[in-house]
């Protein structure tokens, strides 16, 4: 056998280019005003917005609630240029196959608006990985931001979809847009009534696919 491997692994690797450099956006995220839908437990949302070091760590996820479907608005505190999305996904079963992005919007985007309006990504995930994976994306489409919700949807197993890591690489561009650091919440109860009205929506149709 020989004595050293000098080749980097591809985690270790990913590490090195990405762990303290100013590439990595985790400081721009306003992760106070991190909010979910259809979450188990609405604060997960802002659980799985953690720093590249915690990346691995499968102690805390988000997980859906009444079906396969997960909406995370993730605001940043400046506006910022979105190169990529780093994603550490459910596995087997959890695995969310699908996801979108809409940009710059100043509340979260909900089940129905996201229906109704044309997302700015719209991209299928890899299964089976066990680790990070990160999507590049289009420089001139994310290229000033200050907002971004992320609609997870389609698991593998079709009941519940899990995330556990939501970060994103690029720059800052400047100051965040004025008027948008003060985000209009949907009330606690509010995402709970539009879950309840889509099961029962559901119910009574035929299973549908998910818009592309």
């Amino acid at each position: 056998m020989s004595g050293t491997n000098n080749a980097p692994d591809a985690d270790t690797l990913s590490s090195s280019l990405e762990g303290t450099d100013l590439q990595n956006l985790f400081t721009s995220i306003d992760r106070n005003n991190v909010h979910g839908l259809n979450l188990t437990v609405p604060e997960d949302a802002q659980a799985v917005i953690k720093p590249w070091d915690e990346r691995n760590d499968m102690t805390a996820s988000a997980e859906s609630n009444v079906d396969d479907q997960i909406i995370i608005h993730v605001p940043f505190t400046q506006n910022v240029r979105v190169r990529s999305i780093l994603l550490k996904l459910g596995r087997g079963e959890e695995t969310p196959r699908h996801l979108r992005i809409y940009a710059n919007h100043n509340t979260i985007v909900d089940f129905a608006e996201a229906e109704d309006i044309t997302p700015q990504l719209d991209i299928s995930l890899q299964e089976g990985e066990v680790g990070v994976t990160e999507y590049p994306l289009r420089a001139a489409t994310f290229a000033n931001v200050f907002s971004l919700s992320l609609y997870f949807s389609e698991a593998v197993g079709g009941d519940v979809a899990r995330v556990y890591y939501v970060g994103f690489r690029g720059d800052n561009r400047g100051q965040r847009k004025e008027g948008t650091n003060l985000l209009e919440i949907p009330a606690a109860n509010a995402p709970d009534a539009k879950i309840i009205d889509r099961v029962t929506e559901k119910a009574g149709a035929a299973q549908q696919t998910t818009a592309r």
